[in-house]
């Protein structure tokens, strides 16, 4: 009885996200950006959307995303598998890939931190607020695209064309590679900053017991939040999707808590 109580539920709430905000339409878009590049990914909108989300998948963040919209790598990445849930939420999404100048490993490899992603991101925020009748647009990352949303974030105010929010999942907290997103200048952001961190997370450089740091180089004057989730499945390596790392079994929970957060700025 339970069981079917909570089919219904879930079928319920689908529905009503359909009535509320229409078929969610797909496409894939190209972009110029800097000279000789344009900029791939894939364009999910509902039919009157609050809000729109720029999805930045982690590892290497070559999707390799084919005219038709399949992909190469990244299908069950969180925020790759989980971008229609967002769409069901009212808000539109963009699921980027690696430029066209960096379809070959490591592709966004060394590249997330550097000029030349910030003027490709800034092309499809740019590209999301005409779509969308300047509606608000905010990053989401998560594992290594934290890495990518929030140096953009630094890096781009809204008077410049920046974004109106950001959103860390699973973030980047030590690395040995590269810089990690508590060492950026985080002390610049304006806007609004949401981070979701799993307890349970065992992947080596998202520790839970670091995101205190994360939390404190926030400045005091934006709106912040930390949600700390709990449970769910925890499935293979550490630091890939189906694990704590990648929210695992609370896919629909932590998509809707995203969601009302921005859709109640």
């Amino acid at each position: 009885m339970k069981l079917l109580l909570a089919c219904f539920l879930a079928v319920l709430q689908f529905s009503l996200a359909q009535l509320a905000f229409g078929e969610t339409t797909s496409r894939v878009i190209d972009i110029p950006t800097r000279p000789g590049v344009t900029q791939r990914f894939i364009f999910l909108s509902p039919a009157k959307p609050t809000a729109a989300v720029i999805l930045f998948a982690g590892g290497e963040g070559g999707l390799q995303i084919s005219p038709d919209g399949e992909m190469k790598w990244g299908k069950g990445n969180f925020l790759v598998r989980t971008r229609r849930q967002f769409a069901d939420q009212g808000v539109a999404v963009a699921v980027v890939d690696a430029p066209s100048d960096r379809q070959r490993y490591p592709f966004l490899g060394g590249f997330r931190q550097t000029p030349e992603h910030v003027t490709d991101i800034k092309a499809v925020i740019a590209w999301l607020r005409q779509q969308t009748n300047k509606l608000p647009v905010w990053l989401v990352g998560t594992s290594r695209g934290t890495q990518s949303a929030a140096f953009i974030a630094t890096q781009l105010g809204p008077a410049q064309g920046g974004p109106d929010g950001l959103v860390l999942t699973s973030t980047i907290l030590t690395d040995t590679q590269g810089r990690p997103v508590p060492d950026m200048p985080l002390e610049k952001l304006s806007i609004p900053v949401l981070v979701v961190h799993h307890e349970q997370d065992g992947c080596k450089h998202c520790a839970y017991s670091n995101i205190p740091r994360l939390m404190e180089k926030l400045p005091s004057g934006v709106r912040k939040e930390l949600i700390t989730e709990r449970g769910g499945n925890d499935q293979g390596d550490p630091c890939e999707a189906f694990a704590h790392h990648g929210f695992s079994g609370l896919e629909t929970e932590v998509v809707q808590k995203i969601a009302a957060f921005i859709q109640s700025r």
